[in-house]
């Protein structure tokens, strides 16, 4: 989760931080069952393909594997080399799961595609929205994408929860050690997220919209219209 910085500072930062963060990634209370509950919602067949955008150390990647079975294919990217070690050894048991170093706003990936997932990737885009434009391109008509992210909570007990959410916002945006920013890097999450999942639910026939943690999590899933 951050919002978006340079290219290389990612790289640097999510690379250092790449065992903490699956740790977090695996072990978070509600984080696992949110993670179950995005494959779900790829709504994915036996034999279907499916890409994850930011697959990070490869939490979903099993939870996509058991829905698409052994006959389907399972494609995670990222663009960090150390998170996609870590996947790559979490998936190397299965050899319909491939793990590839690239770009989720450019990836390499054409052909047949199913279904795809992005958890907690959308904020470090500069143009979330055009992203799902073309995630939405990459499925066609009657593929899914889903979207998970976090942001600031809207229920009645927000205050607290946000102001957590807001300090973890911070620390996860690199450089950690920036005590003060030109605008709050939280809001600057929220702007981006909600225009990913405005722009998905434009783009769908069929529209999931969910909350979890808190209220923290959205995750929105949409079945891709034709002639959207």
């Amino acid at each position: 989760m951050s919002a978006s910085t340079s290219g290389e500072d990612a790289r640097e930062f999510y690379g250092r931080w790449a065992r903490l963060y699956d740790l977090i990634a695996r072990r978070t209370p509600g984080v696992p069952a949110l993670r179950r509950r995005a494959a779900a919602a790829c709504r994915l067949e036996p034999g279907d393909t499916v890409v994850e955008m930011g697959c990070g150390t490869g939490a979903n990647l099993p939870s996509l594997r058991e829905q698409v079975g052994p006959e389907g294919t399972v494609i995670g990217i990222d663009f960090t080399g150390p998170v996609l070690e870590r996947a790559r050894e979490l998936t190397a048991a299965y050899d319909n799961v491939h793990v590839v170093r690239g770009d989720a706003t450019r990836p390499p990936v054409r052909g047949d595609v199913d279904a795809v997932l992005a958890t907690f990737v959308v904020g470090m885009l500069e143009d979330p929205a055009g992203a799902v434009d073309d995630w939405c391109d990459l499925v066609g008509p009657d593929g899914h994408v889903v979207l998970a992210n976090a942001a600031r909570s809207d229920a009645w007990y927000a205050p607290p929860v946000n102001a957590v959410f807001r300090a973890i916002v911070v620390l996860s945006t690199p450089p950690t050690t920036k005590l003060r920013y030109d605008d709050d890097p939280h809001l600057r999450l929220d702007a981006k997220i909600d225009a990913a999942h405005a722009r998905l639910r434009e783009r769908s026939r069929a529209v999931a919209d969910e909350t979890h943690i808190f209220g923290v999590v959205r995750l929105t899933g949409g079945r891709i219209g034709d002639g959207a």
